[in-house]
């Protein structure tokens, strides 16, 4: 019994309680900051696996083959459809960039007169065509004037640029951490609800299932569609050739995800090509573009899990926050995770709730 214990003998249980807990804390925090770096690839990696564990259930009961050889089959399509892209848009754009300065050394780079329709551009329509109009006439003297401006933007492109291979790549990781979790499924759900048991007791099972069922919403219904309208606005940028297209295409998955209006990027596009290409391809891009932009309102009913109600504040502040603490996984990883924690919270406090009734 403490009761029985001497003023030593309870001041020397009292220091070895706090020697005991400062080491623990000092073991957790060295590990912590050991794996810190790789917390966001393996959150990806996990939120990969979850959402796609049941479509690879479902190959692996009618195809019959190994699990693990689907899942390396599906990895490595993954891997090769992410990977070659990046390599032909970067070649290209390296490319393109020696080509210019070899223009620009030559003095053979040849600027076209801007279109009398950039001046009725909003807003910004006036100070682009004497801007570019200066670029035609003299060249030489406008990039002498534009030269700091030019630099600055320069090394913001080379960041983000250099920002996207590095997203792509952790992409890549991600995925493989994912199909060893897929590997070995059974093993990594006991795991899970051995986790989840020990946080909420009983009803661990129910929080686990619950959690992986937001996660698959959240992914399909959410990531799933603006993936799937950045793609669509890519390829028709590329069909009528917009200059940037992949950096388009990027505003268009980010707006997207963070729940706002995809018409806000590819209606200045749309104005855009009816001032450069001929009025019938304008308007075939323009009625494709309003489509693919308009197409989230009848997508969601299909991909969005049902009961799985997140508010748009929710996604929007997981996105951007995401985005600012881990760059571009942040903004799939902050959407995904904050909805998980806004779901919880609020069964949460229902079942609170209900205990006191």
């Amino acid at each position: 019994m403490v009761t029985n214990l001497t003023k030593n003998e309870i001041t020397n249980l009292a220091l070895e309680i706090i020697i005991k807990a400062v080491l623990l804390g000092v073991i957790l925090f060295y590990a912590f900051s050991i794996i810190k770096p790789f917390i966001v690839l393996v959150l990806w990696g996990v939120i990969i696996a979850v959402t796609l564990s049941p479509l690879i259930t479902k190959l692996d009961k009618k195809l019959k083959p190994k699990r693990s050889l689907i899942i390396t089959i599906f990895t490595v399509s993954l891997v090769t459809s992410l990977l070659v892209p990046t390599y032909m848009l970067s070649d290209s754009v390296i490319d393109s960039s020696q080509q210019l300065a070899h223009d620009l050394q030559e003095g053979t780079l040849v600027i076209p007169p801007p279109n009398e329709n950039v001046k009725e551009w909003p807003f910004v329509g006036e100070k682009i065509y004497a801007l570019w109009s200066g670029a035609a006439n003299d060249l030489e003297s406008t990039l002498i004037k534009l030269k700091p401006a030019l630099t600055e933007y320069g090394k913001v492109i080379a960041s983000s640029l250099g920002g996207a291979l590095a997203g792509v790549l952790q992409f890549v990781v991600s995925l493989i951490i994912a199909a060893v979790i897929l590997a070995n499924s059974e093993g990594s759900i006991k795991v899970y609800h051995a986790i989840s048991r020990r946080l909420v007791g009983e009803q661990g099972i129910e929080w686990a299932e619950l959690s992986a069922l937001t996660i698959r919403s959240v992914v399909q219904g959410v990531i799933g569609i603006a993936m799937i309208q950045a793609v669509l606005v890519f390829l028709g940028m590329v069909a009528v050739g917009v200059p940037f297209a992949w950096v388009w295409a990027f505003m268009v998955l980010f707006i997207a995800i963070i729940q706002v209006p995809v018409l806000l990027v590819t209606g200045p596009i749309i104005a855009y090509v009816f001032s450069s290409s001929d009025p019938t391809y304008a308007t075939v891009f323009a009625v494709y573009a309003v489509v693919v932009s308009a197409s989230d309102g009848f997508l969601k009913p299909i991909f969005l899990g049902r009961g799985i109600d997140i508010p748009m504040l929710v996604i929007l502040l997981g996105a951007i926050g995401g985005m600012m603490l881990f760059g571009i996984l942040g903004l799939f990883v902050g959407a995904v995770g904050l909805a998980l924690a806004y779901k919880l919270f609020m069964v949460w406090l229902e079942e609170d709730a209900s205990s006191l009734v």
